[in-house]
């Protein structure tokens, strides 16, 4: 059964959850890929450079009539020691399974 985030996940940790989004429990697992070779995962850094095309979404599990929204979001920006520009949407994209 799945579980809401603990502290120790990297959404929790770099405080996606509490400043973004409140505490969820994941229904899905969403691989995210740029380029072929270039996986996402959360908290990670992305250069600018490795990210400039549309990324491939592959969605596993639910329920074949739902939606989902897969958000790229920065919330400290321009970095987590100074956030003086706060939460910054580079994109949004629409997932129809």
């Amino acid at each position: 059964m799945a579980r809401r985030l603990t502290p120790d996940h990297p959404l929790v940790i770099g405080r996606v959850v509490g400043d973004v989004v409140d505490n969820f429990t994941p229904s899905v697992n969403m691989l995210v890929m740029y380029n072929l070779s270039n996986q996402v995962y959360n908290g990670h850094e992305l250069l600018p450079s490795s990210v400039t095309s549309k990324p491939k979404v592959d969605v596993n599990g639910g329920d074949l009539r739902s939606f989902f929204t897969l958000i790229m979001t920065d919330p400290d920006v321009p970095n987590p020691s100074d956030p003086y520009l706060r939460e910054h949407l580079h994109w949004y994209y629409y997932i129809f399974i």
